[in-house]
């Protein structure tokens, strides 16, 4: 009985997830992604300073992920380059393991040389820690990032975490080019 109600709800979990992140029109999806950019100038002005000297930015408003064993994760952005929109992209994860919950965050992926935005442009499906590696920020105190990670050719800047499951990486997650 108790594995017929975990199979429910990992079916209702991941059945909610592809509809949780779509943009019905690309105008909402850029409104999402100039309010995410804001909140986390708000959460750190180190990640501003960043964001400044970075080639390119991959934000994503809004990643929905959930979990009862085997999970899932999606969500829509867009690349900005020198402040303009060039493309819209989603996120999408799966993993297997000990996981139970349902969260809701925000990803921005900064691209701090021109080649490291190259290669993530040139992609066909680009994954998270096999086609680049990248280097999760953690806020110190004063809201400061690490040298160590400011150094990094891609960095990444998980926030405005919500729900039950906590979750910080990355790795695995597949970025695909949308065409909208």
């Amino acid at each position: 009985m108790t594995r017929r109600i975990v199979l429910a709800l990992l079916l209702s979990v991941l059945a909610c997830l592809p509809l949780a992140g779509i943009a019905a029109t690309a105008e909402e999806l850029d409104a999402r992604v100039r309010g995410a950019e804001g909140e986390l100038y708000k959460t750190s002005a180190a990640a501003k300073e960043l964001a400044g000297r970075a080639r390119g930015m991959l934000v994503f408003p809004r990643i929905i992920k959930g979990g009862v064993g085997v999970g899932a994760g999606y969500g829509e952005g867009a690349l900005l380059v020198g402040g303009h929109t060039l493309a819209y992209y989603n996120m999408a994860s799966a993993s297997v393991g000990f996981q139970l919950g349902l969260q809701e965050q925000s990803v921005v992926i900064l691209f701090m040389t021109e080649a490291a935005l190259e290669k993530f442009r040139g992609s066909k499906g680009w994954k998270a820690g096999v086609d680049g590696s990248v280097a999760i920020a953690n806020f110190g105190a004063g809201e400061s990032i690490d040298t160590e990670t400011a150094q990094k050719p891609i960095i990444g800047f998980v926030f405005s975490n919500k729900g039950l499951m906590y979750n910080l990486t990355l790795e695995g997650a597949k970025i695909t080019r949308l065409k909208k």
